[in-house]
C-alpha cells in the first residue's frame, strides 16, 4: 500500500509540474493602459533617426494674442490623417510627415508662425506663411483655426487650394466667449487709441479705409500683426535662405553649414546602401535555393 501511495504521489506532482509548464507557455493577456500626451521634448525632436531634420526659412514670430493661448507655447501636437501625420506647435510651426515605408518619405513645413488674422475685433487665426516649396515659386502655408473642446488636440487638417492649408485645432482654453476678444488685450495707451479712431469714424472724420489703416497700426504696435518693416525684414530673409538652398552663400558659415549637412546626407545614405547590400545576398541565395528544387523536381518528372 504505501508503495501504492508513493506511486500515486508521485504521478500527481508530475501532472502538476507538466500543467504549470504548459501555463507558461501560454500567451498571457496584461493590461495596457493608453496616454495620450502632447510631445514635449523640443520643436527640433525626431523619434525616426531617418526623418531628416527640418529646418524653417525664417524665424518664428514672438509670443502673442490671448493670454491663455500663451501656455501652448513650446508644445506640440501630433494627428494622423490617411498617409501623413501633421505636428502643429502653437506659435512656432506647421509639419507635414508622409507615414511611408519607402526609403525617402516626404517630410515639410506646411508653415511658420507669422501674425494674427484679425477681424471684427477677434483673433480669428494664426497665420503660418513661408513654408516649404510647393512648386514655382509659391510656398506653403497655413491658417489654423481655434475650436472650443474638452481637451488640447489637432481635429482635422485640409487644403482649401494647392498648397493653402487649413488646420483646426480644439481647446478648452477658447471656451470663454470673451477669450479671443482683441481689445481686451491691448495696453491702456492703445486702447485709449483704439477709441479715438472709434470716435473719428462716428463723426464721419475718417473713411472705412483710414479706418482699417489705423486699426492695423495698432495691432502691429501690439505685435500682433506684421508691419511693413518687419514684412521686408521677412522678405529679406526668406530671398537669403533662397540663395543658400541654391548654392550661392553669403558666408563663410553659412557653406560650412551646408557642406557638414551634405557630409550627413552621404553618410546616411552610405549606411543605408551597406544595409541593403548585406540583405540582398541572402535573398538571392534563397532565390537560388528555390529555382535549384524547382530544377530537381521538373527532372524527376522527366
Amino acid at each position: 500500500m504505501a508503495v501504492m501511495g508513493l506511486f500515486w504521489t508521485s504521478l500527481i506532482l508530475i501532472f502538476l509540474i507538466l500543467q504549470d509548464g504548459h501555463a507558461e507557455d501560454k500567451p498571457r493577456k496584461i493590461s495596457m493602459r493608453i496616454v495620450e500626451e502632447p510631445s514635449n521634448y523640443g520643436y527640433g525632436n525626431q523619434v525616426n533617426s531617418g526623418v531628416r531634420t527640418l529646418t524653417p526659412r525664417v524665424k518664428a514670430s514672438n509670443v502673442s494674442g490671448p493670454a491663455p493661448l500663451q501656455q501652448l507655447a513650446g508644445r506640440c501636437y501630433s494627428k494622423v490623417l490617411g498617409n501623413y501625420k501633421y505636428k502643429f506647435c502653437p506659435f512656432y510651426n506647421v509639419t507635414q510627415y508622409e507615414q511611408s515605408l519607402r526609403w525617402n518619405p516626404y517630410s515639410g513645413i506646411l508653415g511658420v508662425w507669422q501674425e494674427w488674422e484679425i477681424e471684427n475685433n477677434t483673433f480669428t487665426s494664426m497665420v503660418m506663411p513661408e513654408g516649404d516649396d510647393c512648386g514655382g515659386s509659391r510656398r506653403r502655408q497655413v491658417k489654423v483655426y481655434f475650436r472650443c473642446g474638452n481637451k488640447n488636440q489637432v481635429m482635422n487638417v485640409t487644403e482649401p487650394t494647392t498648397c493653402n492649408y487649413m488646420l483646426e485645432f480644439k481647446s478648452p482654453l477658447v471656451c470663454h466667449p470673451h477669450v479671443m476678444l482683441v481689445y481686451p488685450t491691448l495696453s491702456e495707451d492703445l486702447q485709449s487709441q483704439w477709441d479715438q479712431v472709434e470716435q473719428e469714424l462716428y463723426e464721419e472724420q475718417i473713411t472705412q479705409k483710414g479706418y482699417n489703416k489705423r486699426l492695423r497700426r495698432i495691432f502691429e504696435a501690439a505685435g500682433y500683426q506684421l508691419s511693413q518693416k518687419k514684412q521686408e525684414e521677412l522678405k529679406a530673409a526668406v530671398s537669403s535662405q533662397d540663395k543658400t538652398k541654391d548654392g550661392d552663400f553669403t558666408t563663410l558659415q553659412q557653406c560650412n553649414a551646408e557642406y557638414k549637412k551634405l557630409r550627413e546626407e552621404v553618410e546616411t545614405l552610405k549606411e543605408q546602401i551597406k544595409t541593403q547590400e548585406e540583405r540582398f545576398p541572402e535573398a538571392d541565395d534563397l532565390v537560388l535555393e528555390e529555382h535549384a528544387l524547382d530544377y530537381d523536381l521538373m527532372d524527376d518528372y522527366l
